[in-house]
């Protein structure tokens, strides 16, 4: 495989990096500022006439540390693809949760995100030069 050029290695960590902080900004806040107790009863509670509650408690604290914490894996670039599986499966899942509640007509929850995110799947690896993952794996 060749090597990638600056601007693609560039490219890539851009990508990684903005989708990490968009993520863990996002648990964040629902973790650290909102609460996720808070959080539910604000954005989750309504949920409970289509879902079990256990469903929905579930899915909270789930998207809320797979959001904070595979942000920031991304963003340092570690474990770089269990992150993407995780973050993929919280957009899956917050799909389903508005599509279920009234349609996903409006997109802006998740279409931008996964843009970004089939895009560090598909773009090959090697390009994403500048990890942690890399700096540990060349000290051992």
């Amino acid at each position: 495989m060749s090597q990638p050029t600056f601007n693609q290695s560039i490219g890539v960590f851009f990508i990684r990096v903005l989708l990490g902080l968009i993520f863990c900004l996002q648990g964040f806040t629902k973790v650290f500022k909102w609460g996720i107790d808070s959080m539910y009863k604000n954005a989750f509670e309504t949920y409970e006439d289509s879902l079990p509650k256990v469903i929905t408690v579930f899915t909270a604290y789930y998207t809320s540390y797979v959001e904070l914490i595979a942000g920031f894996l991304l963003i340092v670039g570690f474990f770089r693809n269990y992150a993407l599986y995780a973050l993929g499966s919280v957009l899956l899942i917050v799909s389903f949760g508005h599509g279920l509640k009234e349609g996903i007509w409006d997109l802006n929850h998740v279409i931008f995100r996964a843009i970004l995110l089939i895009a560090l799947f598909l773009l090959p690896g090697n390009w994403d030069k500048w990890q942690l993952g890399n700096l540990l794996n060349k000290t051992k």
